[in-house]
């Protein structure tokens, strides 16, 4: 099975933390350009993610994407910031995922394998579970495993937390 944007979507979550976090937002942000190849014989994963496409799709309130919280203005902002500042695409361009294992544990598939992004490569375990006839797999990934410094501003009193999760769904037959 070969998945894309236009049969999966792959949302990245940030959350804010910080003395001056009141005035800023938790993101869903989504992953415009990736590729996805699934051996479902031996849950086999192989995926590539363009660094470059992530976009804002909002900020998050309780859970939900407030749609009308940010400008376009803000978005590209934070888009840029996330490019040139957090992820250094022009270095870094590719975040690749491949597994060497699968194990089913109740109605979860933890995904065993190894992640590339920003010039490191570790073992994380992605854990996915069927919804409805899909499927829906996440990841906390701690940022500074990777090398990378969580956004901050205002001399670190407003930045996001280290943790970000990456969910990717894939719906099933008419979903």
């Amino acid at each position: 099975m070969r998945l894309d944007v236009s049969s999966a979507d792959c949302l990245v979550l940030t959350f804010k933390e910080g003395l001056l976090s009141v005035i800023a937002h938790d993101l869903q942000l989504r992953v415009a350009t990736f590729a996805i190849t699934i051996d479902e014989r031996v849950w086999r994963v192989e995926a590539s993610f363009d660094a470059r496409s992530l976009r804002v799709v909002g900020a998050v309130r309780d859970g939900v994407v407030a749609f009308g919280a940010l400008s376009d203005a803000d978005k590209r902002t934070i888009e840029q910031n996330i490019v040139r500042d957090v992820l250094h695409t022009e270095r870094y361009p590719e975040i690749r995922f491949v597994s060497e294992a699968a194990q089913a544990r109740g109605d979860v598939l933890d995904i065993t394998g190894t992640l590339t992004l920003h010039g490191g490569t570790r073992t994380i375990v992605v854990s996915a579970r069927q919804a409805g006839r899909g499927w829906t797999a996440e990841v906390r990934l701690h940022q500074p495993d990777f090398g990378i410094r969580p956004y901050s501003a205002m001399l670190g009193t407003l930045r996001v937390q280290p943790d970000v999760t990456v969910r990717v769904v894939v719906p099933g037959a008419g979903g």
